[in-house]
């Protein structure tokens, strides 16, 4: 099978920085690692792990974790299927088990199911290990928590988080790789997060989003476009629920504005066959509205944070505030496919050639220099040959 990651850029012109949005296929598979490839992924992983950081330093290697390019050929690397949704949960288990904190000054929290509810506990643990201050503690915290519910509340596409990996470094950068799942159509979706990337959490924060589908239409409130809806969300939410109620009794039948029925067409997208007209008020709960009506939230971080705010809530606020204010949301799924990087047929061509030789002779050097066995060695090599583009 050829590796396909299909992959599209874009800048954003207050960071001046570029920002790129990945695909891979990630197919759900069951089941689990064997013994016997996991403990050579740990012991490879290490080594890989020892070289870079030595070479480059912690801070090189939390970024290129957080390239969704550079952690799938990692995981090519050490050997495990590239394409199965298992490249997410088992890499990041093999680095909790392979990065060491007192060597090097970096940290796994949290992990796959169960294990991502531990990631409060791991990350306080750490810190407190590593003489964090409380307030730097309580950042970090609440910066795994608003992560989640932004991937699991506000690009709606089916993906429900079950896996959570949140990596520090002891100078205190972050980087966080969490996945979903889609049962309808059984695959996967990746998000990336990177501290030096992130200048907020609401809009077009990530430094990659890899899946093998993109949807006809996905509710994206993180989307640049989608800024006025966030603020009408947020006018709405300080607003008593019983008012909410009465303006949406008043529009039933809004004149000269659309409905985002008309954004939800017939499709063979098995997704958006699945969803419900957004009828309203059946899909707001309005309790969770009285606790936003009596926090008040100055902003749309601050309405995702509040407990109780989850995707029905995003999709019915966003919902009224098109009925009541015509501001529409974007419908754009995040996930690009603009170009795409082939597996050992080179199709169709390559991108980022520069980044990607620089990712891939990185990863080269170090299963060269790594003190493992010769098979071990000339097993990786032939792995990490599919990511190299024919000239």
């Amino acid at each position: 099978m050829n590796a396909i990651i299909n992959i599209s850029s874009q800048t954003n012109p207050t960071k001046k920085k570029m920002y790129q949005t990945g695909t891979a296929n990630l197919p759900l598979h069951g089941g689990k690692a064997p013994t016997w490839l996991t403990g050579r992924m740990q012991n490879l992983a290490r080594e890989i792990t020892n070289i870079i950081i030595e070479e480059y330093g912690t801070t090189k290697f939390l970024a290129r974790l957080s390239n969704p390019y550079w952690f799938q050929a990692l995981g090519c690397t050490l050997a495990y299927d590239w394409h199965s949704s298992g490249v997410t949960t088992v890499v990041t288990g093999v680095l909790k088990t392979a990065l060491s904190p007192e060597r090097h000054d970096i940290a796994v929290c949290g992990g796959k199911g169960k294990t991502s509810r531990k990631t409060p506990n791991d990350i306080t643990y750490i810190t407190k290990k590593w003489n964090f201050p409380q307030q730097t503690i309580d950042n970090l915290l609440y910066t795994s928590r608003i992560i989640a519910k932004v991937d699991n509340n506000t690009i709606q596409a089916g993906y429900q988080l079950y896996h959570h990996a949140f990596l520090i470094t002891k100078q205190g950068q972050w980087a966080v790789i969490q996945q979903g799942m889609n049962n309808q159509n059984n695959t996967a979706r990746r998000y990336h997060w990177h501290s030096e990337n992130t200048k907020t959490f609401i809009e077009e924060p990530h430094s990659g989003i890899v899946c093998n589908i993109k949807h006809d239409k996905t509710l994206n409130m993180i989307a640049k476009e989608s800024q006025a809806s966030r603020k009408a969300s947020v006018d709405l939410a300080k607003e008593p629920p019983n008012k909410l109620i009465k303006l949406l009794q008043a529009t039933n039948k809004p004149k000269n504005q659309t409905s985002l029925q008309r954004w939800m067409p017939k499709t063979d997208d098995p997704w958006l066959q699945t969803q419900t007209t957004l009828n309203m008020p059946r899909n707001i709960n309005w309790e969770t509205l009285s606790r936003l009506y009596e926090f008040q939230p100055q902003n749309y971080e601050e309405l995702l944070s509040i407990k109780g705010v989850g995707p029905t809530t995003v999709r019915g606020l966003a919902l009224v505030a098109e009925l009541i204010y015509g501001e529409e949301p974007s419908w754009e799924d995040p996930v690009k496919f603009s170009f795409a990087y082939g597996g050992k047929d080179g199709v169709p061509f390559p991108v980022e050639r520069k980044a990607m030789d620089e990712s891939i002779e990185i990863l080269k050097k170090a299963i060269e220099e790594a003190k493992i066995g010769e098979k071990e060695k000339l097993r990786s090599l032939q792995n990490l040959r599919q990511f190299i583009p024919k000239p």
